[in-house]
């Protein structure tokens, strides 16, 4: 299929681009790296009646560590996010991930904060911002805001950014001295959106568990921060008792919903299964 007909405007101001979205309103799209719109404009799942791409914008593709912070732009490319130092340093929760979004083409032209504003539930970095505990900064013409992203995903493809808003960074606690962590999905073939993934940081002492975030992909209508599970494990030492406690924790805080991967069962499964391997991972 092609898109229906739409309007497209290369936005070369902020200013401009507010102007765009309080003319418009939901009829309009941003366009950043526009690796998941234009499969839904050829499928047409979206039909805006203008795209206002934001490529021309300076200021917001940069990543930077600033203190005890890490700041991605919203319009950083994955490649750039992989290859960087500052990224591998202050979270290598989001290093560890990169390499499953997508392909490396893909990767080349996507961008950091079109995954997350896309927001949809079997990506990568949605479920890893809320492990990370990441705060996302939204920009209107009244200024910004922020929003954390415990916050910001609301369900299936939904978000908290208001219609006359776009994302442009989000702000990352970087990973303090002693956490571990851990990254896995299984998907059909490597690039392939995942089954279900799990993406988990925290602390082992000696073989006991503390502090742990866990968040889950491909296991609900939006990214789960798997709070059971965490409690569950909370002082506990790595062995098989814990472990199923985690595992079984994970019935009150996951909802999978079936599709052509398979049923929600063979989900709930394979969360189980994961949360065994990353927790044996981090405590090795």
């Amino acid at each position: 299929m092609k898109p229906a007909p739409f309007a497209y405007v290369r936005a070369e101001s902020f200013d401009q681009v507010f102007d765009l979205l309080d003319e418009h309103g939901d009829d309009a799209r941003i366009l950043a790296g526009g690796q998941s719109l234009m499969a839904t404009l050829n499928m047409r799942l979206s039909a805006p009646e203008i795209l206002i791409d934001i490529n021309g914008l300076d200021g917001i593709s940069d990543i930077s560590a600033d203190g005890g912070t890490l700041k991605i732009g919203a319009l950083a490319r994955h490649s750039a996010v992989l290859e960087s130092e500052d990224v591998a340093t202050h979270a290598p929760l989001i290093a560890k991930a990169m390499p499953h979004v997508a392909h490396q083409a893909i990767r080349n032209r996507g961008t950091f904060g079109g995954s997350v504003a896309f927001a949809d539930p079997a990506a990568e970095l949605p479920a890893v911002t809320r492990a990370l505990g990441a705060t996302f900064v939204l920009r209107s013409r009244d200024g910004e805001r922020k929003v954390a992203a415990d916050d910001f995903f609301l369900g299936l493809f939904e978000t908290a950014r208001k219609d006359n808003e776009i994302l442009v960074g989000a702000e990352i606690p970087s990973i303090p001295d002693g956490e571990r962590t851990a990254f896995m999905e299984l998907a059909r073939r490597h690039g392939d959106y995942a089954i279900v993934g799990i993406a988990a940081q925290g602390r082992v002492d000696g073989d006991t568990f503390s502090d742990m975030k866990i968040g889950f992909f491909g296991a609900g209508d939006q990214p789960i921060l798997a709070k059971g599970a965490m409690s569950a494990l909370e002082g506990q030492a790595h062995n098989d008792d814990t472990v199923k406690k985690a595992q079984d924790a994970l019935d009150a805080d996951l909802d999978p919903m079936p599709d052509l991967n398979g049923p929600a069962e063979m989900k709930m499964h394979l969360a189980r299964v994961l949360t065994k391997r990353a927790l044996a991972e981090l405590a090795a």
